[in-house]
């Protein structure tokens, strides 16, 4: 455990000094890492951990995003709006959680598919609160420069996944993470031991949901506009999936490195076969789930 804390402390601080002295580039890099991160640990919570297939993050993210940009469009400052974004993705988890969870394997993997769809659909709708398909203009927050707010955002971002990343420390050390391994390995044994499968499933939904809400507020607030595609793509759902299975789902650190190297591919596939981006993205999940189920840090003694 001792180790494990060393090594976080050692991790936030590069990340700390990570964006001194570098240009808007990798500041921009930088803070999507940090995002990707956030959904990736999310996902680990009740994919990971639970060992249920949810792909319910975009919509976490979306909702998150519309949260905190019509809390700003109502007069909220920003952090509050932020804050508020979470604590209405933790809700909407909960309800979500406690009507989805009773479905298992390929049947909730598709009900939370559909998920972002709904959601994506009703701020179509409401036009007057969310401006519709037009999308939402965002108040610009006034700092000397551009490296400044990209700075602030970086910041933001990344005080964002330390929350994430504290919650899976500690769950993965608590009655909770003890209780979701037990889920994972045998659900109806884990119910006969007295183990209250609802209440992790749903806790594990609501940790899942919270952070990417946070993230999507803070996504909004840095691009200072959103429309529905962007903030509802369902690709947000499946990179987490993807993230996790690289680095090593249910582990401590398998999500970071995920998303760090999942970033980088990204990157490049981006510079030199945009037009194939989604085809690379599918064919890569493949080869993940035949030829590296356990993740990258299954190769790791000792894995934390």
């Amino acid at each position: 455990m001792k180790q494990g804390v060393l090594t976080g402390l050692a991790l936030l601080a590069i990340l700390c000094a990570l964006p001194l002295g570098v240009d808007s580039y990798w500041l921009r890099l930088g803070t999507t890492m940090l995002m990707y991160g956030v959904l990736a640990m999310s996902w680990n919570f009740i994919g990971g951990m639970a060992g249920y297939p949810s792909f319910a993050s975009a919509a976490f993210f979306g909702l998150g995003a519309y949260a905190g940009a019509v809390a700003q469009k109502f007069g909220l400052s920003m952090f509050i709006a932020w804050s508020l974004a979470g604590v209405v993705a933790a809700m909407f988890a909960a309800a979500l959680g406690f009507a989805l969870l009773r479905l298992r394997g390929h049947y909730f993997a598709i009900a939370s598919l559909v998920v972002a769809e709904v959601l994506r659909e009703i701020v179509n709708s409401a036009t007057d609160l969310t401006g519709g398909g037009k999308g939402l203009n965002l108040p610009v927050p006034q700092m000397a420069s551009i490296d400044d707010q990209a700075r602030f955002f970086y910041y933001a971002m990344l005080g964002v996944a330390v929350l994430a990343f504290s919650a899976v420390f500690a769950t993965q050390r608590s009655r909770l993470g003890f209780g979701l391994r037990c889920i994972r390995q045998n659900e109806s044994a884990a119910d006969m031991l007295g183990v209250n499968v609802t209440l992790y499933k749903v806790n594990a939904f609501i940790l899942s949901g919270v952070f990417v809400g946070i993230a999507g507020a803070v996504y909004a607030s840095w691009v200072h506009y959103i429309e529905p595609p962007d903030v509802f793509d369902v690709l947000y759902s499946v990179k987490a999936i993807v993230m996790v299975l690289l680095g090593g789902a249910g582990t401590l650190y398998g999500p970071l490195v995920g998303a760090v190297l999942f970033l980088s591919l990204e990157e490049l596939v981006w510079r030199n076969y945009i037009s194939v981006h989604t085809g690379m993205l599918g064919l890569l999940i493949v080869l993940l789930v035949l030829f590296l189920p356990k993740g990258i840090l299954a190769f790791r003694p000792g894995r934390a």
